[in-house]
């Protein structure tokens, strides 16, 4: 997660959710209206919980009050002054410790929307509570921890959704379609652009794991979504530019060489610093053509003069650049659940970006590409 926050946020204010449109259509079947009758049908909705009152938790928990077929069942946060006031803003109620909230027999989903450390024993305490688990991004950054995380939800029987919401970004999902269909015939290469406005502060740095783990592992996700295919190898060069991340013994530019296991090769070059903007493009090349996904701004204007061409700046916030993201990927978790479906994004699928960035952060400690049978403990 980046540390800037627009002033929507800082006022407390949300900015409305721009769902998906095949989305919205889904859910409208669970409150269905005929012509003839002055009153609706009413289905039993969905009771999901939200664990964490953050910038996120409240993302979500927008999403699931405007949904027809959800039920908002409460908001649970430590804190009680950001929990409260989130609670009452959607009208629903506050819980400080989130063990009561799982208690509610009408609550059959949870949002784990906290800070990364308590992802894995809130994980836990939910899946034994028998509710079905939408966890934010990572697990955990430990693969032990997240291997016994997904055993747990394994033997409980219920369903985990983690949220790589990039898999829902309109671009992302159309590329991915695309490929599917055949358009550009065998995928033999791409290419993953993502860099951010600007780093966060060193302090936030420090804690953050570091940016393979904070920052690359949607790149790592994607990589894998767009192809249908592994990571087996990567290989990184970077450098370290900005004092935030010299004090953070970290990277803040780098380019990373990836072999798929299908023999597809790719590349990601990740920054923390770009001066126009939230840069987010891929470009996927096959044996008949490629697709390519361009940045996205507030408005698609072309403006042409004497002294050329003009067109938007591209959106300088995560939180805006995915907001419909986020909003799809929410809707999809309240599906999986009323449906009884596969989860879109399983365990596994958030497991494999951890394992990439361990291999990743050898690649540079060692200098030399790392297969990331190296660094899986499946694998000793």
């Amino acid at each position: 997660m980046r540390m800037e926050q627009p002033a929507a946020f800082l006022s407390g204010k949300l900015q409305p959710l721009c769902l998906d449109r095949k989305f919205q259509l889904r859910v409208s079947g669970s409150r269905q209206q005929f012509r003839g009758r002055r009153r609706p049908i009413l289905v039993a909705r969905v009771g999901i919980g939200v664990i964490g009152a953050g910038r996120i938790g409240q993302v979500h928990a927008a999403t699931i009050a405007r949904l027809m077929n959800a039920e908002l069942r409460g908001i649970a946060d430590p804190i009680e002054a950001a929990g409260r006031k989130v609670a009452e803003s959607f009208q629903t109620a506050y819980f400080p410790d989130y063990r009561t909230l799982l208690e509610d027999p009408d609550v059959q989903g949870v949002v784990i929307g906290s800070p990364t450390p308590f992802h894995a024993e809130q994980m836990i305490a939910a899946a034994e509570a028998g509710k079905h688990i939408f966890c934010e991004k990572p697990i955990s950054n430990d693969l032990a921890t997240i291997d016994r995380c997904l055993e747990v939800v394994r033997t409980s029987g219920v369903k985990l959704l983690v949220g790589f919401q990039r898999r829902f970004d309109s671009n992302f999902s159309y590329v991915r379609d695309q490929i599917e269909r055949g358009t550009i015939g065998q995928v033999r290469m791409f290419h993953i652009h993502s860099r951010d406005p600007a780093p966060p502060p060193a302090e936030y740095l420090a804690k953050s794991g570091g940016i393979f783990l904070d920052m690359c592992s949607h790149d790592y996700d994607m990589a894998r979504f767009v192809t249908g295919q592994e990571i087996e190898e990567v290989y990184v060069v970077g450098k370290a530019f900005d004092p935030e991340a010299q004090a953070a013994n970290d990277l803040d530019t780098h380019i990373t060489v990836l072999r798929m296991s299908g023999g597809v090769m790719g590349t990601i070059d990740n920054s923390r610093r770009c001066a126009y903007g939230y840069d987010q493009r891929i470009e996927v090349f096959g044996s008949d053509g490629s697709l390519i996904g361009q940045n996205k701004s507030k408005h698609s204007v072309v403006a042409a003069g004497q002294d050329g061409y003009h067109h938007g700046r591209p959106f300088d916030f995560f939180m805006d650049r995915y907001l419909e993201a986020y909003g799809n990927i929410m809707t999809a978790f309240v599906q999986m659940i009323e449906r009884g479906t596969d989860p879109p994004v399983s365990g596994l699928d958030g497991r494999a970006p951890v394992l990439a960035a361990l291999a990743a952060a050898r690649s540079v400690k060692e200098n030399r590409p790392v297969k990331l049978s190296e660094v899986d403990i499946r694998m000793r």
